[in-house]
C-alpha cells in the first residue's frame, strides 16, 4: 500500500488510498451506463451491438489506466455521448452517408486532426487564457448538465409535448426508485454524522440497486415483462404491449444475468477496422477505397469533420478545466499541472478509437463523482479502468448499475454541489458575468449539451463586454473561442 501512496503521491495531494478506491469505484458506477447506451446508439447506424459494447469497455479501460499512470489525474475516460449521437443521427442518410463505415472514416479523420491540434500550443492557450470568472461559468454548465442528466435518466424529469419537460410519474418504478435514492443521498450528505455524510452516495446507490433488482425480478417472475431477442438486442416490453423497454433502458434495468446471461467478449471482428476483418463479412478493401474517394469529394464531409473536431476539443477541454479547478490542479494564472500528459492521453482517445470500433473516447464529466468523494490522483482512474476491463467480460454482474435510477443519486448530488461551487466563485457584482452564467447554464440544460452552453456563454460574454466598452478586459483566447463557436453553430446549420 505504501508503494502506491509513493507512486501516485497520494498524501501530497491530500488524499488517501481509501478515498482513491472509493472514488474510482463510484466513478465507474456513475459511468458504466455508457457501455449499453453507446452500443445501442452505434447499433442504430448499423454497427454490431456486441462488438461496440466490448470495444467501448476495453478502450475505456486502457485510457483510464493510461491517464492514471501517465498524468496521475483522477480523470476517467469513455465514449463521448455527444459524438456518438452526432454520428448516428446527424450524419444521417439524408446527407449522403448511408453506411456506418463512412461515418467511422469521417470520425477517424476528425480524430487525427484533434490529436494534431492538441499537440500544438492552441489547447494550452485555451485553458490558460480563460479568465477565472469564465472558468467558473464552465463549472456551472458542467454541474447543471450532470444534475439534469441524473434527473432525466431516472425518469424524475420527462419530456412533454406541451411544456417541453415535466415531473415524471411515481407509478413508474424507475422514477420512484430514482426519487427515493436522490432524497436519501441529499439527506445523508447533510447529516451531522461524518460517516453518513461521506458515504451518502455509496449508500444511496446501493439502496437504489437493491430496489431496482428486486422490482425487476418480481416483474419477470409475474410475467409483467415479456423478453424477446431482436437483432442482437434484448427487447423487454410490458405485457400490455403499450410501452417497450430495451436493453439500455435507463429507468428500470433487467438484470441480464437473470434474464439472458451473455458472458465473454463477442463481435469485435465486426467493428474492428471498419469490419474489414469480419469472418464472412461483405465489406472489402475495395469498398474502403471507394468510401474514401466518396467522402473526400463531398463538401458535407468537411463540415462534418470540422464539427466533430470542434465538439471533441471543446467538450473535453471544458471537462478538464472543471476537474482541474476542483482538484486544485489549476493555479491562479490558469496553468494546469501535468497539462501535456493529460492532453496527450485525452487526444489519443480521439486518434485510435474509430478504427478500433467505437466512437471517440474522451474525458468524462461523471468522474467528478469520484473527485467529490476525495479522489485526487491517478490511482482512482486505474481502479475505474480495472472495473471497465472486468465489465468487458462479465458485464451482466454490473448491469444493474447502468440504470439511471441507480446513478441518479450520485449525478444529481454531485451536479448540485458543482453548481453551488461555481456560483460561489462568480463575481456577483459584475452584471455581465452574471448574465453570461445564466445564459450558459440554461443552454447547457435545455439543449442537453455542455458545448452549446459554453458556446453561448462565450458569445454572450464577448458581445456584452464589447458593447459596454470593456474591450481591454477580453483576453485573446476568449475572442478566439467565441468566434470558433459562432463558426461551429454555423456549420451545424449548414449540415442540417
Amino acid at each position: 500500500m505504501k508503494f502506491f501512496e509513493k507512486l501516485f503521491h497520494i498524501k501530497e495531494n491530500n488524499s488517501s488510498l481509501k478515498n482513491e478506491i472509493i472514488g474510482g469505484i463510484l466513478t465507474f458506477i456513475a459511468m458504466c451506463y455508457i457501455l449499453p447506451v453507446n452500443a445501442s446508439i452505434l447499433h442504430d447506424m448499423g454497427m454490431s451491438h456486441a462488438g461496440v459494447f466490448a470495444m467501448t469497455a476495453l478502450l475505456s479501460s486502457v485510457f483510464c489506466i493510461a491517464m492514471g499512470l501517465i498524468a496521475n489525474y483522477p480523470i476517467a475516460l469513455s465514449t463521448a455521448m455527444g459524438l456518438n449521437a452526432f454520428l448516428a443521427y446527424t450524419l444521417s442518410d439524408s446527407l449522403g452517408f448511408t453506411h456506418w463505415q463512412e461515418k467511422m472514416i469521417l470520425l477517424t479523420v476528425a480524430g487525427i486532426l484533434t490529436f494534431i491540434v492538441s499537440l500544438t500550443p492552441f489547447r494550452k492557450m485555451l485553458i490558460e487564457g480563460i479568465s477565472k470568472e469564465l472558468r467558473s461559468v464552465i463549472s456551472l454548465c458542467l454541474g447543471g448538465f450532470i444534475l439534469f442528466v441524473g434527473l432525466k435518466g431516472s425518469g424524475i424529469i420527462v419530456s412533454d409535448a406541451t411544456n417541453l419537460v415535466k415531473l415524471g410519474s411515481f407509478a413508474n418504478p424507475g422514477m420512484f426508485v430514482g426519487f427515493i435514492s436522490v432524497v436519501l443521498a441529499l439527506v445523508l450528505t447533510f447529516s451531522r454524522k461524518k460517516f453518513l455524510s461521506v458515504m451518502a452516495m455509496p449508500i444511496a446507490i446501493l439502496v437504489a440497486a437493491v430496489l431496482c433488482l428486486t422490482i425487476s425480478i418480481i416483474m419477470i417472475h409475474n410475467n409483467a415483462i415479456i423478453i424477446n431477442e431482436v437483432d442482437e438486442q434484448l427487447v423487454y416490453s410490458y405485457n400490455t404491449g403499450i410501452e417497450a423497454i430495451d436493453s439500455c433502458a435507463v429507468n428500470l434495468p433487467i438484470p441480464t444475468w437473470v434474464s439472458h446471461p451473455t458472458w465473454g467478449v463477442n463481435g469485435i471482428d465486426k467493428v474492428f477496422m471498419y469490419g474489414l476483418f469480419e469472418q464472412g463479412g461483405s465489406y472489402t478493401g475495395e469498398n474502403f477505397v471507394k468510401d474514401l474517394g466518396y467522402i473526400f469529394t463531398r463538401p458535407a464531409s468537411y463540415v462534418g469533420i470540422f464539427s466533430l473536431v470542434f465538439v471533441n476539443i471543446f467538450g473535453s477541454t471544458a471537462t478538464l478545466i472543471a476537474i482541474g479547478d476542483k482538484c486544485g490542479y489549476i493555479d491562479e494564472n490558469g496553468k494546469m499541472k501535468n497539462f501535456r500528459r493529460v492532453v496527450l492521453v485525452d487526444s489519443a482517445g480521439a486518434l485510435v478509437c474509430a478504427p478500433l470500433g467505437t466512437s471517440t473516447v474522451t474525458s468524462f464529466v461523471e468522474c467528478t463523482v469520484g473527485v467529490s468523494m476525495g479522489a485526487r490522483t491517478g490511482f482512482a482512474s486505474i481502479i475505474t479502468g480495472i472495473l471497465f476491463l472486468l465489465s468487458a467480460f462479465i458485464y451482466p454482474v454490473f448491469s444493474i448499475f447502468s440504470a439511471g435510477s441507480v446513478t441518479s443519486a450520485a449525478l444529481t448530488t454531485v451536479g448540485a454541489l458543482i453548481v453551488m461551487t461555481g456560483i460561489t466563485h462568480i463575481n456577483k457584482k459584475d452584471v455581465i458575468t452574471c448574465f453570461t452564467a445564466l445564459f450558459a447554464f440554461m443552454f447547457s440544460v435545455l439543449t442537453y449539451s455542455i458545448s452549446n452552453g459554453i458556446g453561448v456563454g462565450f458569445i454572450v460574454y464577448v458581445l456584452l463586454m464589447l458593447i459596454s466598452g470593456r474591450r481591454k478586459d477580453i483576453k485573446a483566447p476568449e475572442y478566439a473561442v467565441a468566434i470558433l463557436f459562432i463558426a461551429a453553430f454555423a456549420s451545424s446549420t449548414i449540415i442540417e
